[in-house]
């Protein structure tokens, strides 16, 4: 058996009249994004322009592209139908996203003194060798192309709402033409340029939310306490749509579980690897600071008016007909956008026009941003000594490539398993990032004994303890929800692994370095802190005295 995330009863939310109008109007938007992405596009052969914009993005341009790294498809449309359908469980991933941030606040200044932007060049600060990029490039690119494959599918769900095709048909053939297009701009576009275009979706995401839940709540006469009560009577489960548990994929150990969901999504979410690419981006490490200051206070309005779009959705709608129409709430958005105004207006289908645009702008950054910092570790961590490599075909080459060749991968691995619900990959991508990245930059910042050893038992633990205990978890087998739900290997109750595998890789670290077994006559030798406390280009000069 498998599982549709789209019912094939989904009703027309546009109706025939209008449909012309709103595909018209979609068509010429992303024609008109992806013509200002060619011209955006940098023709520089120098590396650091091409990855990190040559350092010199002012603080509150970058902040605000920082925030639009967070306004994701799978975010826009999954955490309102979250809110909707499960009131409370929703509203707590909310939170735990926002404050993702603020995690990442505690070693963006150092990751930015460090001048060095990939895994694998951080990870060789303390352990030097072509051992530790590769394994900083192996964790990239496992954290990418699951996250690639969701990002994708749920743009690909978005349009067939839109076009009013919910079949499974339809859903592939929009996730390729979506795909497709998205590779194009992927392939031309640098940080600049991708900056350039998440700075314009931050503004029309907020405008667009703003304006679809002041219209929700004009239906309740601007009384916020009487558009929640009508979401919990229309929610399935009045008398516990505001308490936790009611999302069913909290198997066994409902409050382990929910604090292993709160680990995996606020550590890895503030672990992306390019978050790293964007904060290298500052000028200096002041205004790394500044520009993630920026990014909180959006970042945190951002998810504030998803929760009320979700609240304002279940309002409106109703969460029984949201779950119907799909099961896990991602249709939300579009379906609120489609009740809040008559249903022969213009203003409803310019609301509907606008939902989309945001929808496909953020998938479309979206996937350009993990591209573009994936191909950037495979060319620089990869294959980035081998000189023979980098001068036959020149480096901003083999980036280009290699960011053509990841969308093409995640793009065939997508529709390869469209009959089946793969969102679970977005926990497993978090859980890697959160077991992988956040306990290697902690010892690698913090303990000058911290060596290749214990690099490698931490990050390729890690790696192994999140894909077999994710195998074994309620989210492949066993539930309603999981990727095999007529078949049950579950063996590890918790929807995700981060309890368990955040511990493991510290402790992994710290046994593979410190090696406590090894009794010898004198103490192991540490090597010096090699990280820098100041960014030594940038530090003012004073000029030499003259007799």
């Amino acid at each position: 058996m498998t599982v549709s995330i789209l019912s094939f009863s989904s009703p027309d939310l546009i109706g025939s009249a209008a449909r012309g109008a709103v595909i018209t109007a979609f068509l010429v938007f992303i024609g008109l994004c992806l013509l200002w992405v060619f011209t955006l596009a940098t023709q520089d052969d120098d590396p650091e322009r091409l990855y990190i914009a040559g350092r010199s993005l002012p603080p509150g341009f970058n902040g605000v592209a920082m925030a639009g790294e967070q306004i994701t498809v799978v975010i826009l449309v999954s955490l309102p139908g979250a809110i909707a359908l499960f009131g409370y469980d929703g509203v707590s991933t909310a939170v735990d996203s926002a404050l993702a941030l603020g995690v990442f606040l505690l070693l963006a200044s150092r990751i930015r003194a460090t001048r060095r932007y990939t895994l694998g060049e951080l990870f060789s600060l303390r352990a030097e060798g072509p051992g530790t990029r590769v394994a900083g490039a192996v964790v990239t690119l496992c954290i990418a192309v699951p996250l690639l494959m969701v990002q994708l599918r749920a743009g690909g769900i978005t349009a067939a709402l839109l076009l009013g095709r919910p079949t499974e048909t339809a859903q592939v053939v929009c996730t390729l033409l979506m795909g497709f297009l998205i590779t194009c701009f992927a392939g031309v576009a640098d940080l600049r340029g991708t900056s350039f275009v998440q700075v314009a979706k931050v503004p029309v995401a907020l405008a667009t939310l703003a304006a679809v839940t002041l219209l929700a709540l004009r239906l309740f006469d601007w009384s916020p306490a009487s558009l929640l009560s009508a979401a919990m009577d229309k929610s399935m489960a009045p008398d516990d749509y505001l308490s936790p548990g009611l999302w069913a994929h909290t198997a066994d150990f409902g409050p382990l579980g929910t604090i292993s969901d709160h680990i995996v999504v606020i550590l890895g979410t503030a672990m992306m690897p390019h978050l790293l690419l964007r904060v290298s981006a500052s000028r200096d490490v002041p205004a790394a600071r500044r520009s993630l200051s920026v990014a909180v206070g959006l970042t945190g309005l951002f998810y504030l008016l998803l929760i009320t779009t979700g609240f304002a959705a279940a309002a409106v709608v109703g969460s029984g007909q949201i779950g119907a129409i799909d099961a896990k709430g991602q249709g939300a958005p579009i379906l609120l956008a489609s009740e809040v105004l008559p249903h022969h207006s213009t203003g409803r289908v310019v609301l509907i026009t606008l939902v989309a645009c945001v929808a496909f702008l953020a998938v479309l950054t979206a996937v350009a941003s993990v591209t573009f910092a994936a191909a950037v570790s495979v060319t620089r961590d990869l294959i980035g000594r081998r000189d023979r490599v980098r001068s036959a075909i020149g480096e901003p080459a083999v980036v280009r490539l290699s960011v053509v060749a990841l969308c093409a991968v995640s793009l065939l691995l997508t529709t390869a398993v469209y009959r089946y619900p793969i969102e679970f990959l977005l926990a497993f991508s978090l859980s890697l990032a959160a077991s992988c990245v956040f306990p290697a930059l902690v010892y690698t910042f913090f303990w000058t004994g911290f060596d290749r050893r214990g690099l490698l038992w931490l990050v390729y633990g890690g790696l192994t303890l999140c894909t077999l205990l994710t195998l074994a978890s309620p989210a492949v087998s066993g539930t309603r929800y999981a990727l095999l739900p007529e078949q049950d290997f579950n063996l590890f109750p918790l929807h995700t692994p981060g309890l368990v595998s955040v511990p493991a890789a510290f402790l992994l670290g710290w046994l593979g370095s410190a090696r406590p077994w090894e009794r010898t006559a004198h103490p192991r030798h540490t090597a010096p802190d090699p990280l820098p406390h100041v960014d030594p280009p940038e530090r003012a000069s004073t000029p030499a005295r003259t007799s």
